[in-house]
């Protein structure tokens, strides 16, 4: 199956051949992060992608002086060992924290422009950008400085922001994009922008009950020429909701893949965003024989 509309085929070619070679994707959420190597940066997306990644996750945070950065806020306290949000932050401030590594020492890594994100992903990786509807203004004029680009990133934004939707639509770069859903009338609105080169959706359920819950849902989006992006990645399991279902990371590593992974593969999802690339890729492997 190819995903988009016919008449952008051509830039939607190196995520389409992507799903020709794998079958299914996986996409690492904020890159892979341990030891010096920090979250939301250029060695966190190489180090993902060297463990099997087919896709980085990258999310956009802007200074008060306008310089977006591959950071998602308040992780500021992890990050920096401050409790300051970085858009409260001017971009001298941001580049002068030395950061705390993967065991709360200081190191010498530092937070990434975009720019430098895109500078350094050149050679056709795919590259999600969440929590761009913030600033999307900004991020898309830098975007729109690297031509390659387009065939690259894919805008995810809720369609809550529909100034994101609406400058997309009429935008001349015509940059892959996927709705934040959380009912199949979400998956319709977005696809209701004539001019929107939609080719994906992100599906959300907290629960099996809820609507876009299960193989139906994602039939529904496949009959659109729709791929479908599920979360694996488990945020928390106190306080914070799971993204779908509790069909995720911790049940697959803690008791069998079968029950998280394999469960969403055999449900029909085109992309599994997970923290545990390499575990996946090993497991993607061995259940779909490539």
């Amino acid at each position: 199956m190819r995903f988009g509309k016919e008449c952008y085929a051509e830039i939607n070619q190196k995520l389409n051949d992507k799903f020709e070679q794998q079958q299914v994707l996986i996409a690492a959420h904020r890159g892979s992060w341990a030891g010096n190597i920090i979250q939301n940066s250029v060695g966190a997306y190489k180090a993902a992608l060297a463990m099997g990644a087919d896709m980085v996750e990258t999310d956009m945070s802007m200074t008060t002086d306008g310089v977006i950065y591959s950071f998602h806020d308040r992780s500021e306290p992890r990050v920096f060992g401050v409790a300051q949000n970085i858009k409260t932050m001017t971009s001298t401030q941001v580049e002068s924290y030395l950061t705390k590594n993967s065991l709360a020492e200081p190191c010498s890594r530092r937070v990434n422009r975009l720019t430098e994100v895109l500078d350094a992903l050149n050679h056709g990786e795919l590259i999600n950008i969440d929590r761009s509807w913030f600033w999307f203004e900004p991020v898309l004029r830098i975007l729109d400085q690297y031509p390659n680009v387009v065939s690259q990133a894919i805008i995810k934004a809720p369609l809550s922001a529909r100034h994101v939707l609406e400058t997309l639509n009429a935008h001349p770069i015509k940059y892959m994009f996927m709705p934040i859903c959380y009912s199949l009338k979400d998956i319709e609105d977005a696809l209701s922008y004539p001019e929107l080169n939609v080719v994906g959706a992100e599906l959300i359920a907290f629960t099996p009950q809820d609507e876009l819950f299960g193989e139906e849902a994602v039939r529904f989006c496949h009959e659109r020429s729709l791929y479908t992006w599920v979360n694996a990645i488990t945020l928390g399991d106190v306080t914070t909701k799971a993204l779908y279902g509790c069909v995720d990371d911790d049940i697959s590593i803690l008791q069998d893949p079968a029950l998280g992974w394999g469960k969403l593969i055999d449900m029909g999802f085109d992309v599994l965003q997970t923290d545990w690339p390499a575990i996946l890729r090993d497991y993607r492997r061995a259940k779909l024989s490539i």
